[in-house]
């Protein structure tokens, strides 16, 4: 079934955006984006993992939304570099922004409500290396406190949901012993992307601002780009706090969005195309015209045409 494009903007304005730059890291691995909005605690505990327990060397970049919290004042002490913006200006800016100032060829789109466990970017680096090209997208697992619909992420597995409450000690002890299994999909961050590749299909979609379904609209872009190899590493592993920051925010209808642009739903596109969640079996194919995907392709266009 063909896709179907449709150009759909939301009034999501966003002021000027400014940078600052340290080259505090030679030749790093990574390059790691954070989007953070006033959300100070669990960036110090995200940074403090990744320089705690990265086997290499790399660049952190966040992007500051307002950060009236004390976030500007905390990079510039540690020599961390970011974006600014003066109001929020959603996920899909906060990673774009920051990209422009990456140093490494691949970029790591990451919360700032997580903690990476001990040698998460080794995992992730011998994948990138089995492959020997740069037309990928690979995810660390997450570890959840709470069960949820995802079923790419390890849970329940409680070791706290904030900062305060978060028990390291517990994980550090238990994160490498729970049972998991490679994945297909990687539509879930850490995520790490060549920079080619994010460049060849522009980054986040600001259309999607702030950013609901903007990750999902991320991997058709890949997929429409000849992307096949999406791949969740069950041994690279991090912890997911959930901390909700769009509880903040005014949501776009990311659902109606995806559908108007690309002609099916996401539901039908993860399913059935990425095979979310599955086990891992190397790289995508369309997928067979079932009588149950022509069901699903009949229901979006009725969707599609009532939403026009």
């Amino acid at each position: 079934m063909p896709f179907i494009y449709f150009y759909f903007m939301i009034d999501f304005p966003v002021a000027k955006i400014t940078y600052k730059r340290f080259n505090s890291i030679e030749n790093p691995v990574f390059s790691i984006l954070i989007p953070t909005w006033n959300n100070l605690n669990c960036l110090k505990f995200c940074v403090e993992s990744i320089r705690r327990n990265s086997h290499f060397a790399h660049q952190i970049i966040l992007h500051i939304n307002q950060g009236n919290d004390g976030t500007i004042e905390w990079a510039e002490e540690n020599e961390i570099s970011y974006s600014l913006s003066a109001q929020n200006a959603g996920v899909c800016y906060g990673f774009n922004a920051p990209a422009t100032l990456a140093q490494s060829n691949y970029l790591v789109l990451l919360n700032d409500d997580m903690y990476l466990c001990p040698d998460w970017d080794y995992y992730l680096w011998q994948e990138i290396e089995k492959i020997g090209h740069p037309y990928f997208a690979l995810s660390a697992t997450m570890i959840e406190h709470t069960c949820t619909k995802n079923n790419c992420a390890m849970a329940p597995h409680d070791f706290g949901s904030t900062p305060e409450t978060f028990n390291e000690q517990a994980l550090l002890a238990q994160f490498d012993k729970i049972a998991f299994h490679d994945w297909n999909g990687s539509k879930w961050y850490p995520m790490v992307i060549h920079r080619k590749v994010w460049n060849l299909v522009g980054g986040l979609s600001i259309e999607f601002s702030p950013g609901m379904y903007s990750d999902p609209d991320f991997m058709m872009k890949l997929w429409q780009a000849g992307i096949r190899y999406f791949k969740g590493v069950s041994k690279s592993r991090a912890y997911h706090l959930m901390s909700k920051s769009v509880s903040r925010v005014k949501k776009n209808n990311g659902r109606k969005q995806f559908l108007m642009k690309w002609g099916i739903s996401s539901s039908v596109f993860s399913k059935y195309y990425l095979r979310m969640g599955e086990p891992f079996s190397g790289n995508t194919t369309e997928p067979p015209l079932t009588p149950s995907l022509k069901a699903r392709f009949l229901l979006c266009k009725i969707k599609h045409l009532l939403q026009s």
